[in-house]
């Protein structure tokens, strides 16, 4: 395969010689983008096809590698932030220092194991691309490569503002490595626009998100013959299925607090009492201000039965994504933006969880969901809508030049 990005100019044309694109009225740059809606499909269906689970390192570091010579292409400066255990994370700098970057986070791993994209090829019909990773979020590394180009193309190698871009390689196993690069980058930033996918259908940005929080609870209890000794033996899963009662009551939908067993395991046999049992908890807050009372309610559980043991391990890796006043005036500044190309930007609270949640609690202003619209996201029905392609890459370009 040739190199993506390589093509015959098209009809619409808008040089870096022409007078600013902004005086250009809104279907021109649509029609800038439509006529490049084939260079994102082969972008997207380049990248699939490069297979990055988060647990595979040389895996993601090949997608890096692509990446970076792309982008490379582009005009942009590439550091590698070097790792052991996951990938290495992306960064990639545009324009002259001086004022500061818009940053465009992203991620290249993906949930996928080795060996999906045989039984699940990336495949292009004639309303969607398909495939493991298109929807999270292949696509909105493509729209960033397009973005970056069309700013070239209108601006020459001074783009309008610096900016900086970030792909890590660990946010679908919670960020660990990749945290302190993300924090450190968003603080010297202006904005943060995020290229997670958006929320449904209809393309809606994401002014918020929840806190994510994981524990393990471990009972240990006494093992015992079920017949013979019965009374000598302490259940640890009975211990445990009191303490899952408990813990799941401390749920609070009236603040967006969820708390939910995840998985239970415990026991050797049905003919022993358990002597061990663990569960994992998953955590969801709406509000930062909840944190510290949920989790010391969970680290400070108490047997039941006091002849069984409990340790707790655990806490929160992401905080809230809240909607602050710089979330709203970014959503704001998109929404006047989708405005000129002709439709209605919604937004979104939800649940999930992103790398954009790290930004928003340094107070930094950020829009997450600003990637591909689809649906199917970690299942098997993965998949991106063509006819939003260009016009998210039009949203993202211009929101760039307007922070």
């Amino acid at each position: 395969m040739g190199k993506i990005g390589k093509k015959s100019k098209p009809a619409t044309r808008i040089s870096a010689h022409s007078p600013s694109h902004l005086k250009l009225d809104s279907k021109s740059i649509l029609n800038y983008f439509e006529e490049r809606r084939e260079d994102i499909i082969q972008s997207i269906k380049q990248l699939v096809e490069i297979e990055s689970p988060s647990d595979v390192k040389q895996s993601v570091d090949r997608l890096g590698a692509v990446l970076a010579g792309r982008f490379s292409d582009l005009g942009g400066k590439v550091e590698i932030h070097k790792t052991e255990k996951f990938g290495n994370h992306l960064q990639v700098n545009f324009g002259r220092s001086g004022s500061k970057p818009v940053l465009l986070l992203g991620h290249m791993d993906t949930v996928y194991p080795i060996g999906t994209i045989s039984t699940m090829p990336c495949r292009v019909d004639k309303e969607r691309v398909w495939g493991p990773g298109t929807l999270d979020m292949k696509s909105g590394i493509a729209l960033i490569l397009q973005a970056v180009e069309a700013l070239r193309d209108w601006h020459g190698d001074d783009l309008p503002r610096p900016v900086t871009i970030l792909l890590v390689s660990d946010e679908e196993v919670g960020s660990d490595s990749s945290r302190h690069i993300t924090e450190a980058l968003a603080k010297k930033s202006a904005a943060v626009l995020v290229m997670e996918p958006s929320f449904g259908l209809k393309g809606a940005v994401k002014t918020a998100r929840k806190g994510v929080g994981e524990y393990i609870i471990k009972v240990s209890g006494v093992a015992a013959h079920s017949g013979l000794d019965f009374e000598k033996g302490q259940n640890a899963i009975l211990e445990l299925a009191r303490q899952a009662g408990k813990i799941s009551e401390m749920t609070d939908l009236k603040r967006g607090l969820t708390v939910n067993v995840g998985t239970i395991q415990g026991g050797t046999r049905g003919n022993v009492i358990p002597a061990e049992a663990k569960a994992t908890i998953d955590v969801r807050i709406a509000r930062n201000e909840d944190g510290a009372g949920i989790h010391r309610e969970i680290r400070s559980l108490t047997p039941f039965n006091r002849r069984c043991k409990i340790e707790v391990m655990g806490g929160f890796n992401r905080p809230p994504m809240e909607r602050t006043a710089g979330v709203a005036m970014l959503y704001e500044k998109a929404s006047v933006v989708a405005k000129e190309f002709g439709w209605k930007l919604q937004e979104a609270a939800v649940g999930g969880g992103s790398d954009g949640n790290f930004t928003a609690a340094l107070g930094i202003p950020t829009l997450d969901g600003l990637g591909g619209v689809g649906e199917g996201a970690h299942a098997n029905h993965e998949s991106v809508l063509i006819s939003e392609l260009p016009r998210r890459a039009a949203l993202l370009t211009r929101l760039i030049e307007m922070i």
